[in-house]
């Protein structure tokens, strides 16, 4: 075993330990895939779609996005900022998110950068500073009648981090987690102002048929990441298509589902 294998492994064994308590399926983690010690993607053997929302400074999908899921009868996790969920106008949605029993999680009380982006390894908060961040999101959280036990999972600001982050956050008797690489289902973010970086909706939606139709374990495990809200430049969003979405993947074999969490 090389180096690297060895080190792999001994973070999943981490990550699975780190989970021991909250009466996990170990057989949950056999086929899922970590970087940096955040869990990166669920079991590649099984047909299941975990379907990933964050939300910051925009939430002009917050009454759309529960629709469209209800209707499709899917579960999906929502990880906000603290300032998302104290904001007045988000409270609705929160509420019948939490109805309907999606998964609400934590996503840091100010959406910091954690690491330079020309360097992970280059720290830009101490383990206080990113402790006393992430413990004020849960505390807007329990407003809502969210408990740390009922969602262990944190999706990091901007979705980067490093092993320091991922240690910290399991120190907290949390699992980091991040969305799947290779669809780019996360730059539905981007707008026309950003040139050569902007991806319209139309070809984000056929880069994830793409990925499924090519790769060798499809979209198996996938934690596929939207956003529940975008700049006002955008207004190609990319959430309106998520109905059609569901039902192609639906009939491709997927079915969707939520993590465990042993609550």
């Amino acid at each position: 075993m090389t180096g690297k294998s060895f080190l792999f492994v001994l973070i999943c064994l981490w990550s699975e330990q780190a989970f021991a308590q909250k009466d996990i399926d170990p057989t949950f983690w056999n086929h899922a895939q970590f970087r940096f010690g955040g869990l990166e993607r669920a079991d590649t053997t099984q047909q299941i779609i975990y379907l990933m929302f964050t939300g910051g400074d925009y939430n002009d999908g917050r009454k759309k996005v529960p629709r469209f899921l209800k209707k499709k009868k899917v579960k999906a996790h929502f990880f906000f900022t603290g300032d998302f969920y104290r904001l007045p106008e988000n409270k609705s949605a929160i509420r019948k998110l939490k109805k309907h029993g999606h998964y609400l999680g934590a996503h840091s009380d100010k959406h910091l950068l954690y690491a330079a982006w020309e360097n992970r390894d280059s720290l830009l908060v101490t383990k206080e500073v990113f402790r006393d961040d992430l413990l004020q999101n849960y505390d807007e959280m329990a407003v809502h009648g969210i408990s740390e036990s009922s969602a262990p999972y944190f999706m990091p600001p901007y979705e980067w981090y490093n092993q320091q982050i991922s240690d910290w956050t399991t120190e907290m008797g949390l699992q980091l987690i991040n969305f799947t690489p290779g669809t780019r289902s996360n730059a539905d973010y981007t707008t026309p102002k950003m040139g050569k970086i902007y991806i319209s909706s139309d070809e984000i939606y056929q880069r994830i048929l793409d990925y499924e139709s090519n790769s060798s374990a499809g979209l198996n495990g996938f934690l596929l990441l939207i956003h529940i809200g975008t700049h006002p430049d955008r207004t190609d969003k990319f959430y309106d298509r998520l109905p059609e979405l569901i039902e192609e993947l639906r009939s491709r074999g997927y079915r969707f589902s939520l993590l465990p969490t042993g609550s």
